[in-house]
């Protein structure tokens, strides 16, 4: 006779074979180099949803989320006047003096149209996006392709990208599928909302609760080191875009790196140094782990 397994024994099982790390990187300049698509796309779009254009000064797009991006620059380079907006829709000046009154400010004719604004700027990524060889950051293939092959971790994005602007960035390097969760600028212009809206879809997904420092978020600015601080996140800091290690390490990550290329140690520290002893050789594909990237 076969004896069957005890409910709690198979409870056991199944609880052992999910994820108890959740693990969300940042884009540009963390996973790859787009060689500047993404901000021509939004200039693009920003001269022709609102009629203006301008010099950046000292704004870095680092850390910031699209809309938030959209919404800075136009009010930089004046979008919410009634001469600019004027000139954006070929509307008469006096009309577009009275709308700014009937509105209140010029931020908020500004805001009336970002999502038009996001509209144009994915018809212009799409475009950049094809114009250039979008890179793989060093060691960045191989620290992802372990981390999703690991049965102890669910891996997603924490990301300033709209959606699908993330979605069109990662497509050319076949890392994609490997992410299975996500938060990006769609879902809030504050990047300090995001940490909150990808636990609780990892959660939702696997049914199991993520908190503190099962949390790692991966990025390379100051924001991506501060954004999680209200979950008590692990933090992640690399040195593959605008910002040096020094300037990193003042805003005390648990973990700094100049980058992946040896992505070893890196793993090892994000999986809180314990090796995987349940994971074979099957890839994440293979061991059927749902998703709710399409």
């Amino acid at each position: 006779m076969v004896r069957e397994e005890p409910d709690e024994a198979a409870g056991a099982r199944y609880t052992a074979s999910m994820p108890d790390r959740l693990v969300l990187f940042d884009i540009d300049c963390t996973l790859i180099d787009a060689h500047g698509a993404g901000g021509r796309a939004i200039i693009r779009a920003i001269k022709d949803v609102y009629g203006v254009e301008g010099e950046l000064g000292d704004y870095s797009f680092h850390g910031r989320t699209d809309p938030g991006i959209i919404s800075d620059l136009a009010a930089l380079w004046g979008a919410g006047e009634p001469d600019a907006a004027a000139s954006a829709d070929g509307t008469q000046p006096e009309v577009v003096h009275e709308l700014v009154e009937a509105m209140g400010t010029p931020a908020a004719l500004i805001e009336r149209r970002v999502d038009e604004c996001i509209a144009r700027y994915l018809d212009a990524l799409r475009e950049e996006i094809a114009r250039v060889d979008v890179e793989t950051l060093p060691g960045i293939r191989e620290l992802v392709t372990a981390l999703a092959a690991d049965r102890r971790a669910l891996v997603g994005l924490l990301t300033g990208n709209v959606a699908e602007g993330a979605r069109l960035k990662l497509e050319p390097t076949g890392l994609l599928p490997l992410f299975k969760v996500g938060a990006y600028g769609s879902d809030s212009a504050l990047r300090a909302d995001l940490p909150a809206v990808a636990v609780a879809r990892a959660e939702r997904l696997h049914g199991r609760r993520f908190r503190g420092k099962d949390v790692v978020v991966i990025g390379d600015t100051p924001a991506d080191i501060e954004c999680g601080a209200s979950l008590g996140v692990t933090a992640v800091a690399v040195a593959t875009g605008r910002y040096s290690v020094d300037e990193l390490a003042a805003h005390e990550p648990d973990h700094l790196y100049a980058d992946f290329s040896d992505w070893r140690p890196a793993y090892d520290e994000i999986m809180g140094g314990a090796p995987d002893r349940t994971a074979g050789s099957s890839g994440p594909a293979e061991r059927g782990q749902r998703s709710e990237i399409g």
